[in-house]
């Protein structure tokens, strides 16, 4: 067999900023700021080449809040205000996710910066947080939020194409598994994601795991610190990287931190050669789904 070109050109050195976000967004930006002022300065991997914030990282996770802190894309605050972060320090940023508002609708929408400051990604969650777990945890995000109605690959430069998803986007394998097949091929799926205290402990862990050893790719979330002793949404903390075997090569606690991690492009080839799920599916069997769906390709 010949050797497979990996879809990750070259290695790619990332920071995850595990940060909490409360009422006041000046402060939750400055937050913001500061953690990426320290992950450029305190790297451990080298100079960083993306840095990624979590799930609402400007806003409480509120359903009664979400339309409050809205702000329209492209021209709001905190757009420009990433886009400025990522031409300063000439690094893209995975810019969490914000609430969007548009034609009166609020959407829970990422955006991706490239050094330049350029949007080149723009996600809408798809998959909205409507759960009732026993004894557990209520939240309803379609109280208040639209959903997205696209699957997002983009461009990350010369490194090659990653695919976008918000949190519970996480739980439904199509998404990722649309990203890392022909034609698009992604090397990573990129998830901002607000996992609670209830949901965290049950499936954090494992469907990051899942989602890379079904599609061969790293998976990289980026989580909210937990509010110790505050009285809103508990964030479960622990944000990740795990490899394209399944395996985590860097995480988090549950406080306020920068993560620091370097995917190794070696890795990809090196696993869809010696389990070549990506060659051997039985679409005779079981159907192809992925020409059927709606990808958006570099979206701005």
């Amino acid at each position: 067999m010949s050797v497979l070109k990996s879809p990750l050109t070259k290695n790619l050195r990332i920071a995850l900023i595990q940060l909490k976000a409360g009422a006041d967004k000046a402060a939750n930006l400055n937050s913001v700021k500061n953690h990426i002022e320290k992950a450029i300065s305190t790297s451990t991997v080298g100079p960083l080449d993306v840095v990624m914030l979590p799930e609402c990282f400007n806003s409480p996770y509120a359903v009664d809040q979400f339309r409050r802190y809205s702000e329209s894309i492209p021209g709001g605050e905190t757009t420009e205000f990433l886009s400025s972060l990522a031409k300063k320090h000439s690094v893209y940023i995975v810019g969490g996710s914000i609430p969007e508002l548009a034609d009166d609708k609020v959407y829970n929408t990422s955006l991706t910066f490239d050094p330049n400051g350029e949007i080149i990604a723009k996600h809408r969650k798809t998959h909205l947080f409507d759960i009732d777990i026993k004894n557990g945890i209520t939240f309803k995000e379609s109280d208040s939020l639209s959903a997205g109605d696209k699957a997002t690959v983009f461009k990350l430069g010369d490194f090659g194409n990653v695919g976008l998803g918000i949190c519970y986007d996480i739980r439904f394998p199509e998404l990722a598994s649309v990203t890392a097949r022909a034609p698009h091929n992604s090397f990573a799926m990129f998830y901002p994601g607000a996992f609670n205290t209830t949901t965290g402990p049950l499936h954090w862990h494992l469907l990051a795991r899942s989602r890379a050893v079904d599609n061969e790719m790293f998976v990289i979330l980026c989580s909210p610190a937990r509010d110790v002793g505050g009285d809103g949404y508990q964030a479960y903390g622990h944000s990740l990287v795990v490899d394209p075997y399944g395996k985590i090569v860097a995480e988090a606690g549950e406080g306020e931190e920068v993560l620091f991690a370097e995917l190794d492009h070696t890795l990809l080839p090196a696993v869809r050669q010696g389990i070549p799920v990506h060659y051997q599916r039985r679409f005779d069997v079981y159907g192809d789904y992925v020409g059927e769906g709606k990808v958006k390709v570099s979206d701005k």
